[in-house]
Protein backbone atom coordinates (compact mmCIF):
# COMPACT_ATOMS: atom_id res chain seq x y z
CA UNK A 1 0.00 0.00 0.00
CA UNK A 2 1.09 3.56 -0.75
CA UNK A 3 1.26 6.36 1.71
CA UNK A 4 -1.83 7.60 0.10
CA UNK A 5 -3.95 4.70 0.45
CA UNK A 6 -7.03 5.84 1.99
CA UNK A 7 -9.45 5.26 -0.58
CA UNK A 8 -12.07 2.86 0.67
CA UNK A 9 -10.98 -0.52 1.25
CA UNK A 10 -13.59 -3.06 0.50
CA UNK A 11 -11.81 -6.11 1.94
CA UNK A 12 -14.17 -9.32 2.68
CA UNK A 13 -12.98 -11.12 6.30
CA UNK A 14 -11.05 -13.94 5.61
CA UNK A 15 -11.67 -17.65 6.35
CA UNK A 16 -9.39 -17.21 9.09
CA UNK A 17 -12.61 -15.08 11.46
CA UNK A 18 -14.46 -18.30 11.34
CA UNK A 19 -11.34 -20.11 13.28
CA UNK A 20 -12.11 -21.40 16.72
CA UNK A 21 -11.24 -18.93 19.81
CA UNK A 22 -9.20 -20.11 22.41
CA UNK A 23 -11.74 -23.30 24.35
CA UNK A 24 -10.98 -21.74 27.92
CA UNK A 25 -8.67 -19.56 29.09
CA UNK A 26 -7.67 -16.55 26.50
CA UNK A 27 -4.06 -15.94 27.13
CA UNK A 28 -3.35 -12.10 27.32
CA UNK A 29 -0.26 -10.43 26.04
CA UNK A 30 0.19 -7.27 26.95
CA UNK A 31 2.19 -4.31 25.30
CA UNK A 32 2.80 -1.20 27.23
CA UNK A 33 3.22 -0.85 30.86
CA UNK A 34 2.74 2.38 31.50
CA UNK A 35 -0.03 4.38 33.50
CA UNK A 36 -3.10 2.69 31.49
CA UNK A 37 -1.60 -1.14 31.47
CA UNK A 38 -0.73 -1.24 35.02
CA UNK A 39 -3.35 0.78 35.77
CA UNK A 40 -6.45 -0.17 34.12
CA UNK A 41 -5.70 -3.49 31.65
CA UNK A 42 -3.99 -5.49 34.08
CA UNK A 43 -6.55 -5.24 37.19
CA UNK A 44 -9.34 -4.71 35.21
CA UNK A 45 -9.16 -8.18 32.52
CA UNK A 46 -8.01 -10.21 35.89
CA UNK A 47 -11.17 -9.19 37.77
CA UNK A 48 -12.98 -11.30 34.67
CA UNK A 49 -13.07 -15.21 34.48
CA UNK A 50 -11.25 -17.13 31.64
CA UNK A 51 -8.23 -14.77 31.27
CA UNK A 52 -4.67 -14.88 32.30
CA UNK A 53 -1.89 -12.80 31.17
CA UNK A 54 1.40 -15.00 30.01
CA UNK A 55 3.50 -11.77 28.74
CA UNK A 56 4.43 -8.34 28.97
CA UNK A 57 6.37 -5.99 27.17
CA UNK A 58 7.77 -2.31 27.44
CA UNK A 59 10.56 -0.30 26.31
CA UNK A 60 10.66 0.99 29.99
CA UNK A 61 12.75 -1.74 32.01
CA UNK A 62 11.33 0.18 34.86
CA UNK A 63 7.50 -0.14 34.09
CA UNK A 64 8.38 -3.60 32.87
CA UNK A 65 9.46 -5.07 35.92
CA UNK A 66 6.09 -3.05 37.41
CA UNK A 67 3.80 -4.21 35.07
CA UNK A 68 5.47 -7.91 35.08
CA UNK A 69 5.05 -7.77 39.11
CA UNK A 70 1.17 -7.17 38.44
CA UNK A 71 0.19 -9.56 35.71
CA UNK A 72 1.36 -12.54 37.49
CA UNK A 73 5.51 -12.21 38.75
CA UNK A 74 7.62 -14.80 37.63
CA UNK A 75 5.24 -16.88 35.70
CA UNK A 76 4.88 -14.44 32.59
CA UNK A 77 7.03 -13.25 30.49
CA UNK A 78 8.83 -10.19 29.90
CA UNK A 79 10.03 -8.53 26.64
CA UNK A 80 11.65 -4.84 25.77
CA UNK A 81 10.52 -5.91 22.13
CA UNK A 82 6.94 -6.21 20.48
CA UNK A 83 7.91 -8.43 17.96
CA UNK A 84 9.58 -11.19 20.21
CA UNK A 85 5.89 -11.17 22.63
CA UNK A 86 4.11 -11.87 19.24
CA UNK A 87 6.51 -14.79 18.65
CA UNK A 88 5.04 -16.17 21.80
CA UNK A 89 3.06 -18.84 21.25
CA UNK A 90 1.54 -18.80 24.74
CA UNK A 91 -0.38 -15.48 23.96
CA UNK A 92 -3.65 -15.74 22.13
CA UNK A 93 -4.85 -12.36 22.22
CA UNK A 94 -2.46 -8.60 22.81
CA UNK A 95 -3.71 -5.42 24.15
CA UNK A 96 -1.61 -2.41 22.87
CA UNK A 97 -2.09 0.20 25.40
CA UNK A 98 1.35 2.13 24.01
CA UNK A 99 1.34 5.82 23.08
CA UNK A 100 -0.26 6.24 19.34
CA UNK A 101 2.39 6.62 17.24
CA UNK A 102 3.05 2.64 18.59
CA UNK A 103 -0.59 1.59 17.87
CA UNK A 104 -0.95 0.62 14.21
CA UNK A 105 2.26 -1.25 13.25
CA UNK A 106 1.53 -3.45 16.38
CA UNK A 107 -1.93 -4.10 15.37
CA UNK A 108 -1.20 -5.47 12.50
CA UNK A 109 2.03 -7.27 13.09
CA UNK A 110 -0.81 -9.00 15.85
CA UNK A 111 -3.18 -9.73 13.14
CA UNK A 112 -0.07 -11.36 10.70
CA UNK A 113 0.66 -13.16 14.00
CA UNK A 114 -2.72 -14.98 14.48
CA UNK A 115 -3.55 -12.94 17.11
CA UNK A 116 -6.60 -10.94 18.26
CA UNK A 117 -6.19 -7.27 19.78
CA UNK A 118 -7.05 -4.88 21.83
CA UNK A 119 -5.90 -1.58 20.76
CA UNK A 120 -6.08 1.23 22.84
CA UNK A 121 -7.55 4.54 21.13
CA UNK A 122 -6.86 6.73 18.96
CA UNK A 123 -6.52 4.59 15.98
CA UNK A 124 -2.85 6.31 15.08
CA UNK A 125 -0.85 9.51 15.00
CA UNK A 126 -1.94 10.12 11.66
CA UNK A 127 -5.21 9.65 9.54
CA UNK A 128 -3.15 8.00 7.04
CA UNK A 129 -2.70 5.15 9.34
CA UNK A 130 -6.41 4.14 9.34
CA UNK A 131 -6.58 2.09 6.33
CA UNK A 132 -3.87 -0.14 6.73
CA UNK A 133 -5.62 -1.10 9.87
CA UNK A 134 -8.24 -1.27 8.58
CA UNK A 135 -7.24 -3.10 5.60
CA UNK A 136 -5.20 -5.53 7.80
CA UNK A 137 -7.74 -6.77 10.34
CA UNK A 138 -9.85 -7.45 7.48
CA UNK A 139 -7.60 -8.97 5.49
CA UNK A 140 -6.05 -11.51 8.08
CA UNK A 141 -9.80 -12.30 10.11
CA UNK A 142 -9.00 -11.12 13.63
CA UNK A 143 -11.02 -9.59 16.16
CA UNK A 144 -9.66 -6.13 16.57
CA UNK A 145 -11.68 -4.07 19.31
CA UNK A 146 -10.67 -0.85 19.94
CA UNK A 147 -10.87 0.88 22.93
CA UNK A 148 -13.34 3.16 22.70
CA UNK A 149 -15.16 2.14 25.37
CA UNK A 150 -18.64 4.57 26.09
CA UNK A 151 -20.06 2.54 23.06
CA UNK A 152 -20.60 -0.31 25.20
CA UNK A 153 -21.94 1.55 28.10
CA UNK A 154 -25.70 1.06 28.77
CA UNK A 155 -26.54 5.03 28.74
CA UNK A 156 -24.47 5.90 26.04
CA UNK A 157 -26.39 3.10 24.04
CA UNK A 158 -29.83 4.61 24.92
CA UNK A 159 -28.70 8.41 24.39
CA UNK A 160 -27.24 7.64 20.92
CA UNK A 161 -30.58 5.77 20.48
CA UNK A 162 -32.71 8.45 21.50
CA UNK A 163 -30.84 11.05 18.81
CA UNK A 164 -31.47 8.51 16.26
CA UNK A 165 -35.58 8.38 17.48
CA UNK A 166 -36.23 11.88 16.30
CA UNK A 167 -37.31 12.78 20.30
CA UNK A 168 -34.73 15.60 19.77
CA UNK A 169 -36.27 17.03 16.56
CA UNK A 170 -34.31 18.17 14.21
CA UNK A 171 -30.86 18.46 15.32
CA UNK A 172 -29.18 21.49 13.92
CA UNK A 173 -25.93 21.77 16.11
CA UNK A 174 -23.76 19.26 17.91
CA UNK A 175 -21.30 20.53 20.67
CA UNK A 176 -18.45 18.67 22.35
CA UNK A 177 -15.57 19.65 24.97
CA UNK A 178 -12.94 18.95 27.01
CA UNK A 179 -11.77 21.08 30.04
CA UNK A 180 -9.09 20.58 32.05
CA UNK A 181 -6.72 22.53 34.66
CA UNK A 182 -3.71 21.90 34.17
CA UNK A 183 -1.59 25.09 35.04
CA UNK A 184 0.60 26.07 35.19
CA UNK A 185 1.75 23.86 32.76
CA UNK A 186 5.27 21.71 33.06
CA UNK A 187 7.30 24.60 31.78
CA UNK A 188 9.54 24.59 29.10
CA UNK A 189 13.01 22.11 30.75
CA UNK A 190 15.45 21.65 28.49
CA UNK A 191 16.34 18.10 26.32
CA UNK A 192 18.36 15.87 28.71
CA UNK A 193 19.65 12.48 28.34
CA UNK A 194 16.46 9.44 28.49
CA UNK A 195 16.81 7.59 31.98
CA UNK A 196 18.79 4.37 31.93
CA UNK A 197 15.66 2.39 32.04
CA UNK A 198 13.89 4.18 28.46
CA UNK A 199 15.10 3.14 25.16
CA UNK A 200 14.34 6.29 23.59
CA UNK A 201 15.15 5.76 19.95
CA UNK A 202 12.81 2.70 20.07
CA UNK A 203 10.27 4.69 22.10
CA UNK A 204 10.04 7.64 19.18
CA UNK A 205 9.82 5.04 16.31
CA UNK A 206 8.21 5.68 13.23
CA UNK A 207 8.30 8.94 14.02
CA UNK A 208 10.74 11.98 13.49
CA UNK A 209 13.59 11.88 15.52
CA UNK A 210 13.65 14.39 18.32
CA UNK A 211 15.88 14.48 21.87
CA UNK A 212 14.70 13.32 24.92
CA UNK A 213 12.95 15.90 26.86
CA UNK A 214 11.18 15.21 30.05
CA UNK A 215 7.73 16.57 29.05
CA UNK A 216 7.48 14.41 26.16
CA UNK A 217 7.23 11.33 28.52
CA UNK A 218 6.33 11.63 31.63
CA UNK A 219 3.19 13.23 33.22
CA UNK A 220 0.69 12.22 30.21
CA UNK A 221 3.08 15.17 28.18
CA UNK A 222 2.87 12.76 25.20
CA UNK A 223 -0.69 13.57 24.31
CA UNK A 224 1.05 17.42 23.99
CA UNK A 225 3.51 16.50 21.45
CA UNK A 226 3.53 15.41 17.91
CA UNK A 227 5.79 12.20 18.59
CA UNK A 228 3.73 10.42 20.59
CA UNK A 229 0.34 12.54 20.58
CA UNK A 230 -2.04 15.40 19.09
CA UNK A 231 -3.38 16.78 22.10
CA UNK A 232 -6.74 16.30 23.44
CA UNK A 233 -8.61 16.97 20.63
CA UNK A 234 -7.47 13.90 19.41
CA UNK A 235 -6.59 11.57 23.01
CA UNK A 236 -9.18 12.89 24.73
CA UNK A 237 -12.15 13.67 21.65
CA UNK A 238 -11.87 10.38 19.63
CA UNK A 239 -14.19 9.17 22.60
CA UNK A 240 -17.16 12.38 21.91
CA UNK A 241 -16.50 11.95 17.90
CA UNK A 242 -17.13 8.26 18.00
CA UNK A 243 -21.03 9.00 19.88
CA UNK A 244 -21.02 11.61 18.18
CA UNK A 245 -20.81 9.85 14.12
CA UNK A 246 -22.57 6.88 15.47
CA UNK A 247 -25.60 8.72 17.01
CA UNK A 248 -25.62 10.88 14.07
CA UNK A 249 -25.31 7.99 11.38
CA UNK A 250 -22.22 9.91 9.78
CA UNK A 251 -18.57 9.34 9.14
CA UNK A 252 -16.97 12.19 8.17
CA UNK A 253 -17.12 15.76 7.82
CA UNK A 254 -17.28 18.17 4.96
CA UNK A 255 -15.19 21.17 6.52
CA UNK A 256 -13.24 22.21 9.30
CA UNK A 257 -12.11 25.15 10.74
CA UNK A 258 -10.20 25.23 13.87
CA UNK A 259 -7.81 27.86 16.36
CA UNK A 260 -5.96 28.40 19.19
CA UNK A 261 -2.60 29.03 21.31
CA UNK A 262 -1.24 28.61 24.41
CA UNK A 263 -3.49 31.65 26.28
CA UNK A 264 -3.41 29.30 29.32
CA UNK A 265 0.16 29.00 29.99
CA UNK A 266 3.10 29.09 28.51
CA UNK A 267 5.25 25.66 27.92
CA UNK A 268 6.72 23.87 25.51
CA UNK A 269 4.19 21.23 24.50
CA UNK A 270 3.56 21.34 20.41
CA UNK A 271 -0.18 21.85 20.35
CA UNK A 272 -2.02 24.73 21.78
CA UNK A 273 -3.69 24.67 25.35
CA UNK A 274 -6.49 26.79 24.28
CA UNK A 275 -8.37 25.20 21.48
CA UNK A 276 -11.54 26.10 19.34
CA UNK A 277 -12.84 24.31 15.94
CA UNK A 278 -16.39 24.27 13.60
CA UNK A 279 -16.81 21.57 11.44
CA UNK A 280 -19.72 21.57 8.93
CA UNK A 281 -21.41 17.70 8.57
CA UNK A 282 -23.43 16.85 5.31
CA UNK A 283 -27.21 15.45 5.42
CA UNK A 284 -27.89 12.13 7.36
CA UNK A 285 -30.07 10.00 8.71
CA UNK A 286 -30.35 12.42 11.49
CA UNK A 287 -30.11 15.78 10.46
CA UNK A 288 -31.51 15.72 7.09
CA UNK A 289 -30.51 19.16 6.31
CA UNK A 290 -26.86 18.55 7.53
CA UNK A 291 -25.20 19.78 10.75
CA UNK A 292 -22.69 22.39 12.68
CA UNK A 293 -19.96 20.66 15.37
CA UNK A 294 -18.62 23.13 18.10
CA UNK A 295 -15.63 21.85 19.98
CA UNK A 296 -13.53 23.65 22.78
CA UNK A 297 -10.71 22.50 24.55
CA UNK A 298 -8.69 24.42 27.69
CA UNK A 299 -6.14 22.85 29.52
CA UNK A 300 -6.31 26.22 32.04
CA UNK A 301 -9.87 26.19 33.27
CA UNK A 302 -12.22 22.99 34.48
CA UNK A 303 -15.87 23.65 34.88
CA UNK A 304 -17.24 22.30 38.64
CA UNK A 305 -18.77 19.65 37.04
CA UNK A 306 -19.38 17.95 33.42
CA UNK A 307 -15.84 18.74 32.30
CA UNK A 308 -15.51 16.33 29.36
CA UNK A 309 -19.14 15.79 27.56
CA UNK A 310 -21.16 16.53 24.39
CA UNK A 311 -24.53 17.98 23.12
CA UNK A 312 -27.10 17.53 20.68
CA UNK A 313 -29.26 20.44 19.78
CA UNK A 314 -33.07 20.32 18.26
CA UNK A 315 -36.14 21.57 17.60
CA UNK A 316 -37.94 19.92 20.20
CA UNK A 317 -34.94 19.46 23.17
CA UNK A 318 -31.48 19.17 23.61
CA UNK A 319 -29.35 15.99 25.43
CA UNK A 320 -26.37 16.64 27.41
CA UNK A 321 -24.30 13.57 27.60
CA UNK A 322 -20.90 12.97 29.32
CA UNK A 323 -19.75 9.30 31.30
CA UNK A 324 -22.33 10.50 34.35
CA UNK A 325 -25.44 10.05 32.33
CA UNK A 326 -27.14 11.69 30.37
CA UNK A 327 -30.35 14.58 30.95
CA UNK A 328 -33.02 15.80 28.07
CA UNK A 329 -34.04 19.90 28.58
CA UNK A 330 -36.96 20.19 26.32
CA UNK A 331 -36.56 23.26 23.92
CA UNK A 332 -38.84 26.32 24.90
CA UNK A 333 -41.67 27.56 23.38
CA UNK A 334 -41.65 31.12 21.93
CA UNK A 335 -42.26 33.35 24.47
CA UNK A 336 -42.06 31.35 27.42
CA UNK A 337 -39.99 32.25 30.50
CA UNK A 338 -36.30 31.49 30.52
CA UNK A 339 -35.60 29.31 33.63
CA UNK A 340 -33.16 30.27 36.11
CA UNK A 341 -29.08 29.46 34.50
CA UNK A 342 -28.41 26.09 34.74
CA UNK A 343 -27.18 23.31 32.59
CA UNK A 344 -29.53 20.59 33.43
CA UNK A 345 -32.39 22.84 34.90
CA UNK A 346 -35.83 21.30 34.06
CA UNK A 347 -34.55 18.39 32.41
CA UNK A 348 -37.38 16.26 30.98
CA UNK A 349 -35.41 13.15 31.43
CA UNK A 350 -32.34 12.45 33.74
CA UNK A 351 -30.68 8.86 33.38
CA UNK A 352 -26.91 8.00 36.13
CA UNK A 353 -24.74 5.95 34.27
CA UNK A 354 -24.04 2.67 35.32
CA UNK A 355 -20.84 1.03 37.08
CA UNK A 356 -20.26 -0.83 33.49
CA UNK A 357 -16.95 0.44 32.49
CA UNK A 358 -15.39 -3.05 32.27
CA UNK A 359 -18.44 -4.03 30.18
CA UNK A 360 -16.03 -3.11 27.03
CA UNK A 361 -13.27 -5.62 28.19
CA UNK A 362 -15.78 -8.31 28.85
CA UNK A 363 -17.17 -8.15 25.53
CA UNK A 364 -13.96 -8.13 24.21
CA UNK A 365 -13.30 -11.64 25.41
CA UNK A 366 -17.24 -12.62 24.51
CA UNK A 367 -15.80 -11.34 20.79
CA UNK A 368 -13.08 -13.58 20.45
CA UNK A 369 -14.83 -16.29 21.94
CA UNK A 370 -17.74 -16.20 19.56
CA UNK A 371 -15.32 -14.68 16.23
CA UNK A 372 -17.49 -11.91 16.33
CA UNK A 373 -16.31 -8.69 14.73
CA UNK A 374 -16.58 -6.34 17.13
CA UNK A 375 -18.80 -2.81 17.38
CA UNK A 376 -15.75 -0.67 18.04
CA UNK A 377 -13.25 -1.66 15.68
CA UNK A 378 -10.56 -0.21 13.39
CA UNK A 379 -13.11 1.08 10.91
CA UNK A 380 -15.10 3.04 12.88
CA UNK A 381 -12.20 4.18 15.15
CA UNK A 382 -10.59 5.92 11.86
CA UNK A 383 -13.61 7.53 11.39
CA UNK A 384 -13.57 9.17 14.97
CA UNK A 385 -9.92 9.89 15.01
CA UNK A 386 -9.79 11.30 11.70
CA UNK A 387 -12.01 14.56 13.02
CA UNK A 388 -9.14 15.06 15.55
CA UNK A 389 -6.65 15.18 13.50
CA UNK A 390 -8.43 17.27 10.86
CA UNK A 391 -8.76 19.61 13.60
CA UNK A 392 -4.82 20.48 13.96
CA UNK A 393 -4.18 20.81 10.00
CA UNK A 394 -6.44 23.30 9.59
CA UNK A 395 -5.08 24.85 12.90
CA UNK A 396 -1.44 23.75 11.64
CA UNK A 397 -2.17 25.85 7.80
CA UNK A 398 -4.34 28.28 9.44
CA UNK A 399 -7.23 28.08 7.55
CA UNK A 400 -10.30 26.13 6.78
CA UNK A 401 -10.26 22.74 5.17
CA UNK A 402 -12.59 20.60 2.90
CA UNK A 403 -12.42 17.27 3.12
CA UNK A 404 -13.35 14.26 1.50
CA UNK A 405 -13.99 11.28 3.89
CA UNK A 406 -14.44 8.15 0.98
CA UNK A 407 -11.25 9.24 -0.82
CA UNK A 408 -9.41 10.20 2.38
CA UNK A 409 -8.00 13.55 1.21
CA UNK A 410 -8.45 17.27 2.11
CA UNK A 411 -9.53 18.64 -1.26
CA UNK A 412 -7.71 21.36 -3.10
CA UNK A 413 -4.93 22.17 -0.84
CA UNK A 414 -1.70 20.84 -1.37
CA UNK A 415 -0.35 21.81 2.19
CA UNK A 416 -2.61 20.78 3.84
CA UNK A 417 -3.26 17.21 2.47
CA UNK A 418 0.34 16.02 2.74
CA UNK A 419 -0.38 16.56 6.62
CA UNK A 420 -3.00 13.58 6.45
CA UNK A 421 -0.59 10.99 6.34
CA UNK A 422 2.73 11.11 8.83
CA UNK A 423 5.98 9.11 6.67
CA UNK A 424 7.89 6.44 8.99
CA UNK A 425 10.63 6.96 9.88
CA UNK A 426 13.38 4.04 8.76
CA UNK A 427 13.36 1.42 9.41
CA UNK A 428 9.39 1.50 9.93
CA UNK A 429 7.07 0.41 7.46
CA UNK A 430 3.73 -0.07 6.77
CA UNK A 431 2.92 -2.80 5.49
CA UNK A 432 -0.40 -5.09 5.38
Amino acid sequence: MGDKTTRRVFIGASAAMLSAAPSDTINIGLIGCGARGKGVHIPGFLKLPGTRFTAVCDLNTKYLAEGRAKAGGERVTAYTDFRKLLEDRNVDAVIIGTNQQWHVLPMIAACQAGKDVYLEKPLGNSIGEGPYAIAAYKKYGRVVQVGTQQRSQEHYRQAMEIVRSGKLGDISEVKVWDYENLSPGSGSPPDCAPPEELDWDFYVGPSPFRNYNPNMYYKYGYDWFKIAGAGHQVAWGVHHFDIVLAAMGVNSPQSVYATGGNFGFQDNHDYPNTFSATLTFGPGPVAKNGFLMQYTMRAAAKREQRSHGKSFHGTAASLFLDRAGYSIVPELRPGAKVPPSGLYVNAEESVAAKDDHLYHFELFLKNIRERKMPEANPETCHYATAVGHLMNISWEVGRSIHWDGAQNSVLNDKQADALVMRHYRAPWKLKV
